[in-house]
């Protein structure tokens, strides 16, 4: 009938939702924007703590993420989903805490990397059990956990948005601001430095292990 509004045509309801709440958000609803927030902050919070690696620093990086937004939120498009703009300030605000500690030197993900896919040569342990059949869940995650924070910046925010935040290749090149060569090549080296950390562990506790049993 005349008069009705019309619905996105193959938008899916959630996001339909969510682009109404931005949408009344950037008309100053200050209640949209606490749902959005809502929605997203434990999500930032996490990729936060991971890539600086201090709770402090990753609440900081929350509030200011979520502060910049919320003065900017004019400057959303929407040609992105609101959940890829907000992550790409808050890895900004992550890796500026990282270079204000100046405890890497390596926190620029403008550095020089090779971004064709070339054969990258590893000697690489073969696992003859799963780390399932021999670590509890609890025990894999504090291992895993650690190997990723032994990942330089480069490598480890990109394995945080693509493999731990499930961002897609495309949304976390737009986040980073790199090709999707570039990001395939660094989720690459990331995914075999932490098959290298991880294989050195496992190693190290089957000989701890073994010299018990001794």
């Amino acid at each position: 009938m005349e008069g009705e509004p019309i619905e996105p045509v193959g938008v899916p309801e959630a996001l339909s939702a969510e682009v109404l709440t931005v949408e009344r958000a950037k008309q100053g609803d200050v209640a949209a924007f606490g749902e959005l927030v809502t929605r997203y902050e434990r999500r930032v919070y996490r990729m936060a703590r991971q890539i600086t690696q201090n709770d402090e620093d990753a609440e900081d990086v929350l509030q200011e993420t979520f502060l910049k937004a919320f003065e900017h939120i004019n400057s959303f498009q929407g040609q992105s989903k609101f959940y890829t703009w907000v992550t790409r300030i808050a890895v900004n605000e992550s890796l500026m805490k990282l270079r204000k500690r100046k405890s890497d030197r390596t926190v620029s993900l403008d550095e020089n990397i090779e971004t064709d896919e070339e054969p990258i040569v590893r000697e690489i342990a073969v696992w003859d059990d799963t780390p399932e059949q021999k670590y509890s869940q609890e025990e894999m995650r504090a291992i895993l956990n650690k190997a990723i924070d032994g990942l330089k910046p480069i490598f480890r925010t990109v394995f945080i948005l693509r493999d731990v935040e499930e961002l897609s290749t495309e949304e976390t090149a737009e986040v980073l601001g790199l090709s999707i060569a570039a990001v395939k090549s660094r989720l690459l080296r990331a995914r075999l430095q932490l098959r290298e950390k991880l294989t050195r562990v496992f190693k190290r506790k089957g000989d701890q292990i073994l010299g018990y049993a001794k």
